[in-house]
């Protein structure tokens, strides 16, 4: 397993720790019905500075969102993590269930302590668990993500090859 050591780990980093072939690769995981759903399509148009979003314009834009990613816009950061995120709910609701950790249709509830149920090795087990089922790169975004989100981590996983 590799891992990349990052001081007080932004959003962004975990992006950036990842990859570009990893965040090209979970760009074209991106789903515009559930973005539409979920009322973020007019949001991430409007983030990613494109005249019209679809899963052309987001792989023809890679290289130029992946630079943007580099100058730690938070606020672009986080709207691209939840576009992502919210495309793959069902994968979120198995890798939660997987860990035992509690949660509402992949969503914790306010006070909830879910750092207790990420036991060592967590993000080994959930990899081998799912690589298989889900798009890597997706998966390895949410690892990162359930880790920088839940206990701060301060290293991007990236399992052996």
């Amino acid at each position: 397993m590799y891992r990349v050591t990052l001081a007080l780990m932004q959003l962004s980093d975990v992006f950036l720790g990842l990859g570009e072939e990893n965040f090209t690769g979970v760009l074209r995981t991106i789903s515009m019905g559930k973005l539409k759903t979920y009322h973020l399509y007019e949001r991430l148009k409007a983030r990613a500075h494109l005249m019209k979003l679809n899963s052309e314009t987001l792989r023809r834009a890679a290289p130029r969102l992946w630079a943007r990613l580099g100058e730690r816009e938070d606020e672009y950061a986080t709207d691209l993590a939840q576009s992502i995120l919210i495309s793959h709910l069902d994968m979120i609701v198995a890798v939660l269930n997987h860990l035992g950790v509690p949660h509402d249709d992949g969503f914790f509830p306010k006070d909830a302590e879910v750092a207790q149920y990420l036991t060592d090795g967590w993000q080994d087990r959930a990899w081998q668990e799912f690589s298989g089922r889900y798009p890597k790169p997706a998966l390895l975004f949410y690892i990162n993500h359930l880790a920088w989100e839940v206990s701060k981590a301060e290293q991007v996983y990236l399992p052996a090859a």
